[in-house]
């Protein structure tokens, strides 16, 4: 199986509320609807939603009564695996890619939920998976500018390479001031302006099954260092860790894609006209999955 594995368990604070199944495209599309589609045009054949299990009615409800008389569907329960008083937001996105293992076989590629990555990612993305093996992963690399917006700050991983493979990736806050790109650690005071062509990771990833030894050994570690009430275990962390160690290689496959996401309310017109743009222009049907 070839598996879109869909990062859905988020409470989008910022945007205040379920952002995954807000109507944006010109005939109620979520964006999660183009992500999709978009997957299944590239090659995908199964999809894996990991949400919270209270979400479960009002996904299947929406979302995937859409899909799943067209690609293979299962939905994964992102759930503490250890008791934590007083923590309610989930424990981050490398322990929800464990809370997915059992429905995923082989080759697979993560997303959020609420980004929309482009056609063009989906292909850079599909050729990779047809072709890695194991201990050598993927990055779907977009470059800054086309991953930004005009109403605050984002959180990027900036990408460093070398000969075409990632030596580090800084999570990271991105905004603009004036017509630069001010950069800001999330793990330091620093800030430093970065051109519109660094590559940043939008979380959109290609691994196989090899991942998961590393996930649940880091899942110890993580328990043992980490502020549980806030810190979160997350996937580029462990990404970075294993790179520096010398454990794994992850290929950076640069997109010419341009993002669109609300990540705040005010996004929202600028991605639903966008979106019409990419109707109007025929990069998808007038109905979304009536092609």
């Amino acid at each position: 199986m070839k598996t879109l594995v869909i990062l859905a368990a988020g409470m989008g604070s910022r945007f205040g509320g379920l952002k995954q199944i807000e109507p944006l495209g010109p005939n109620g599309e979520f964006i999660i609807d183009y992500s999709i589609h978009d997957a299944i045009k590239a090659g995908f054949n199964k999809v894996v939603f990991i949400i919270k299990e209270e979400n479960y009615e009002i996904f299947k409800s929406t979302i995937g009564r859409r899909v799943e008389d067209k690609i293979e569907v299962a939905y994964a329960f992102q759930k503490m695996d250890i008791d934590i008083p007083g923590r309610i937001k989930p424990l981050g996105t490398a322990h929800a890619i464990l809370c997915a293992e059992e429905y995923i076989d082989d080759a697979f590629m993560i997303i959020n939920a609420d980004d929309y990555y482009g056609v063009d990612a989906y292909y850079k993305g599909i050729e990779f998976l047809n072709n890695m093996h194991d201990n050598e992963y993927g990055l779907v690399g977009y470059r800054a500018s086309n991953t930004m917006t005009l109403n605050g700050s984002v959180k990027r991983g900036i990408c460093k390479s070398d000969n075409g493979y990632l030596t580090s990736i800084v999570e990271s806050k991105l905004e603009y001031n004036n017509d630069s790109i001010i950069a800001s650690p999330l793990a330091s005071d620093d800030k430093y302006e970065i051109s519109k062509d660094t590559l940043v990771s939008m979380n959109m990833f290609v691994f196989n099954k090899s991942l998961f030894k590393y996930l649940h050994d880091d899942l110890e570690i993580f328990k043992d260092t980490a502020d549980l009430l806030k810190d979160e275990y997350l996937i580029p962390d462990v990404i970075d860790r294993h790179i520096k160690n010398g454990d794994i290689k992850v290929k950076v496959l640069e997109t010419t894609s341009v993002w669109y996401g609300v990540t705040y309310k005010e996004d929202t017109e600028y991605v639903k006209e966008n979106l019409k743009k990419l109707h109007d222009e025929g990069v998808y049907k007038v109905e979304l999955w009536n092609e």
